[in-house]
């Protein structure tokens, strides 16, 4: 238990400095493409390494990738990956929930927590 521990650690923290790296770089004015791209490439490499480490028999390295950098890099691929494997077990209706769920209650939840920071100072 501890070693898969450390792997999400150790992935989670090269994931995110991935991202600062990225998004800095990317940064503009205006319309968020910096955060855009992250989600994006963190998605498409979300898909290839779940199908690419489990033909290959590397379940082993998940934690480090999926878990930890991919989700330090951009939890926005776990939850793309959720919800395709929703829809590719055929519960579209349940894919649909999922995400207006998760988008909805997630901006609900970012409103309410700003309403309450601003309310405190």
């Amino acid at each position: 238990m501890t070693f898969p521990l450390i792997s999400v650690a150790l992935g989670g923290a090269l994931g995110a400095v991935l991202r600062f790296v990225l998004a800095s770089a990317l940064m503009r004015d205006g319309f968020p493409v910096a955060i855009l791209t992250v989600n994006v490439l963190g998605s498409f490499s979300m898909g290839l390494a779940a199908v690419l480490l489990g033909k290959a028999g590397l379940a082993n390295v998940q934690p480090f990738l999926l878990t930890g950098v991919l989700g330090g890099f951009t939890t926005f691929s776990a939850f793309s990956l959720e919800t395709l494997t929703l829809i590719e077990r055929g519960t579209v209706g349940q894919a649909v929930f999922y995400v207006c769920l998760s988008v909805g209650l997630s901006l609900v939840a970012v409103a309410l927590g700003l309403f309450i920071a601003r309310s405190l100072l």
